[in-house]
């Protein structure tokens, strides 16, 4: 393999990834994926085409959404520029999965997998290509070995390509992932990563594979421990108020919703994180030392968990 992008081989790693982890849901839970192909019409300021699968009214998976898109543009969009403002105004071409699981019972966390490529097309100049991405556990009633099981698998995907990666994308997952505007870490983390071909383009794709490779060993084995756990209307109302933080995540701060939405994506694909019901309650408080109020004390804290 040389150190120059592939974007065939990108775009069939992808796929198949997307393929790969939608059949293994219906292993889980048999609804079918209802598989929307998409291509952007003629004349509209993104080009390209995607592939969004997505299960709902599941007994296991209320709503999962799992998509690929590579689509093209005129001009990189602000979101993926604020660190890169010499590629401001850049043609790019960008191609990734992304993938947000919504379980019904709430002693399953949701959760949240994406691996993407960017590469800006500067007049006059080399291509800028980049990769990004990560996964985050999100629960509503945690667990310690749920949270240790998930970040050991992340770093064990991320050790072969230099044992200081773990730690610095860990920090980085709590950094972002977080609703700064109630000082509040929207789950438990994992790894996050953005802007990165430091390995060089061969070695940063491994590494982008690896991690999408290890998304179905971190998950799943939490999904079949929870699955049949029995809850209660108290633990609906908590999981549905706890969404409620997940959608203001998405919309306010999440980077990839802004980048979709500001250069022309398909809002439908766009959106496919957003859970089918939610709830908001005002200044919502839990009786100290309940599991509800553990959630907040316990697991929404950054904190080192291998």
């Amino acid at each position: 393999m040389t150190d120059k992008l592939d974007i065939a081989q990108v775009r069939a790693y992808l796929t198949g990834l997307q393929a790969r982890i939608t059949e293994a849901l219906n292993e889980i839970d048999p609804t079918p994926f209802v598989t929307d192909s998409w291509e952007k019409p003629a004349g509209e300021k993104l080009q390209g085409t995607g592939i969004t699968k997505i299960m709902e009214g599941g007994p296991i998976f209320e709503r999962a959404g799992c998509g690929f898109s590579h689509v093209s543009g005129p001009q990189l969009p602000p979101s993926a520029t604020q660190h890169r403002p010499e590629l401001a105004g850049a043609p790019f071409e960008a191609m990734g999965v992304s993938l947000v699981f919504h379980p019904r019972n709430p002693h399953v966390p949701t959760v949240h997998m994406n691996v993407r490529m960017i590469a800006a097309k500067p007049e006059g100049k080399d291509p800028v290509a980049w990769f990004g991405g990560g996964m985050d556990l999100t629960p509503y009633y945690g667990h310690d070995e749920d949270a240790v099981h998930f970040h050991q698998t992340c770093k064990d995907a991320l050790d072969p390509f230099g044992g200081e990666l773990y730690p610095r994308f860990k920090t980085w997952c709590d950094q972002y992932f977080c609703n700064r505007h109630r000082s509040e870490q929207r789950g438990v983390g994992g790894v996050f990563f953005d802007d990165f071909s430091e390995l060089g383009m061969a070695r940063s794709f491994e590494m982008l594979q690896s991690v999408g490779d290890a998304f179905l060993k971190a998950y799943l084995p939490i999904v079949y421990r929870r699955k049949d756990l029995p809850w209660t209307e108290r633990e609906r109302d908590f999981q549905l108020y706890r969404r409620g933080r997940y959608v203001e995540f998405n919309l306010v701060w999440d980077r990839g919703t802004h980048f979709g939405l500001q250069s022309g994506g398909r809002t439908e694909s766009i959106l496919l994180s957003m859970p089918p019901e939610v709830r908001w309650s005002y200044q919502r408080r839990d009786p100290m030392g309940s599991p509800e109020e553990r959630l907040l004390s316990h697991f929404l804290v950054p904190r080192d968990w291998v």
